[in-house]
């Protein structure tokens, strides 16, 4: 086992481990660590706690210190420049006639470089781009192509719930979602209706798959014969999430109707 603590660098981001050494790391500090971009500023989100080597991404890197006032106001100097570099670039970018767009900017809390976010429909030959910006801001310069759900994490809004968005709120990974998932769940297959504001399919049809695997894995399946207390019958219909079975029966006079069963009330 070997001990740890939790940092993340943005709100909602992903967050990495990192080894507290000999100092007394809480949660909530704001903490200056190594990683493999340079030194970082990031906030701790997991207090000291102790997992699986197998568990932790190696090589693990150290806290090099809880950040002190200096270092709380050089990160707040930093933001005030990502926001000036993001103008500039957007200028560059202008005069360079490039199709792309600028998302984000974001330093290294050791200046030693300076990263541009930016999405794209195809490759962009930004060499010319790289060039300009290296030689206002005298320093390293990186250009990263995001997809479009890395920019509504960047950006943020509000989805189709009115609450803001998940991924911009507390969702540090993206977890795989496919059209199954919404059919298991009886939504509409409308784009419209089960895609989010990145136009891909929400992350929270996520959330509740698993319940409704497990729902479905006891539902007998449509045509199916079964018992019922009104004797046997065919399963016409299945509400997953009440767990309620409809069954074409005979009545009294011979006649067939369907009724609803608690799924208890079925025997396959």
């Amino acid at each position: 086992m070997i001990n740890v603590v939790g940092v993340r660098f943005k709100k909602a981001g992903k967050i990495y481990y990192f080894d507290p050494v000999d100092i007394d790391v809480k949660k909530e500090n704001s903490v200056i660590v190594e990683t493999v971009r340079g030194i970082e500023f990031g906030d701790v989100v997991v207090g000291p706690k102790e997992i699986k080597e197998e568990d932790i991404v190696a090589p693990l890197k150290n806290v090099i210190r809880i950040a002190t006032e200096e270092d709380i106001i050089k990160h707040k100097e930093n933001k005030s420049k990502e926001k000036r570099a993001f103008e500039i670039c957007e200028e560059k970018i202008e005069e360079h006639k490039l199709q792309m767009k600028l998302i984000d900017v974001e330093y290294t809390f050791d200046n030693n470089k300076v990263i541009f976010y930016f999405t794209a429909d195809g490759r962009v030959d930004f060499r010319e781009l790289v060039k300009d910006l290296a030689s206002i801001f005298r320093t390293r310069i990186e250009l990263r192509q995001i997809g479009v759900r890395d920019e509504a994490k960047m950006i943020g809004g509000v989805g189709p719930c009115g609450r803001a968005l998940c991924c911009n709120s507390f969702l540090g990974d993206f977890d795989p979602v496919s059209i199954k998932m919404a059919k298991e769940q009886n939504l509409s297959l409308n784009p419209t209706k089960i895609s989010g504001l990145c136009g891909r399919l929400m992350c929270c049809l996520k959330y509740e798959h698993e319940a409704y695997e497990e729902s479905l894995g006891l539902l007998p399946e449509v045509g199916l014969k079964v018992r019922t207390p009104r004797g046997k019958g065919i399963v016409v219909d299945t509400n997953t999430l009440l767990e309620i079975v409809k069954v074409r029966v005979k009545g009294e006079d011979d006649t067939e109707e369907i009724v609803p069963f608690v799924l208890d009330e079925i025997e396959k």
